[in-house]
């Protein structure tokens, strides 16, 4: 089984490691996603050393509730590539993700996720499920979790508080 990594060593989360400048891209998805009123996630998926897709939250904008960052971003993947089969990729996504975009990560075959934030609340890749890692799926993925974690989580927390002190 692959080994779900939060240590947040200096080997992952380095000032100069390929996994702090990919998860700075993803940042900059969920900026645009808050600059949309969105809830402030952001993903980019990376083959080769280069991004081939990036994505927000795009729910309330598409009144979709599939329009996960992450889903938005393996469908942009597969396109480019051609094929639904996303190996040799590696997924970074600011928030951990749910059940639903824990399914489609393991069906799109993504070799490799990163994420940022924990979700206590629906978090499917290691809090409160770990379908990406379920002994009973025919794909596992790697999982390093809590890159950049205190960037992430203080942009939710900013967009949450806000939407509070307006009701």
């Amino acid at each position: 089984m692959p080994e779900n990594r939060s240590d947040g060593s200096a080997e992952h989360d380095s000032p100069g490691s390929k996994h702090r400048q990919f998860m700075i891209s993803a940042l900059k998805e969920a900026q645009a996603a808050l600059k949309q009123n969105e809830v402030p996630v952001g993903a980019v998926i990376v083959k080769d050393d280069g991004i081939i897709a990036r994505a927000h939250n795009q729910v309330e904008m598409l009144q979709d509730p599939t329009a996960h960052a992450e889903i938005i971003a393996i469908g942009a993947a597969a396109n480019y590539v051609g094929s639904w089969r996303l190996k040799g990729c590696t997924l970074y996504v600011t928030l951990e993700p749910c059940p639903m975009c824990a399914g489609a990560i393991a069906l799109s075959r993504i070799d490799r996720l990163v994420f940022g934030a924990y979700d206590p609340k629906m978090g499917a890749c290691s809090t409160l499920y770990n379908i990406v890692q379920d002994d009973r799926l025919n794909h596992r993925v790697e999982v390093i979790a809590g890159i950049m974690d205190e960037e992430a989580r203080s942009t939710l927390q900013e967009f949450f508080a806000k939407k509070r002190s307006e009701s």
